[in-house]
């Protein structure tokens, strides 16, 4: 991932969604290292656009998990 990213850098933008605060990103970057040059990859001279709404995707499918079947 992190190799992408710096090659898609030097050429294109990349627009990243997530549901997820950055210190979040270790459940899915487990080594911490490699998380953390991978935010700073994404984050040098870009734009970091934070809606503060919860998603509705997200609210949708725990709901769905929760509701008794049958």
């Amino acid at each position: 991932m992190f190799q992408v990213l710096t090659e898609r850098e030097e050429n294109n933008s990349v627009a990243i969604a997530s549901n997820e605060s950055f210190s979040g990103w270790t459940k899915t970057f487990t080594d911490p290292r490699l998380c953390g040059a991978i935010v700073d990859r994404l984050t040098f001279n870009g734009t970091i656009i934070e809606t503060g709404n919860q998603s509705y995707r997200l609210d949708h499918a725990k709901n769905r998990q929760e509701a008794p079947i049958g």
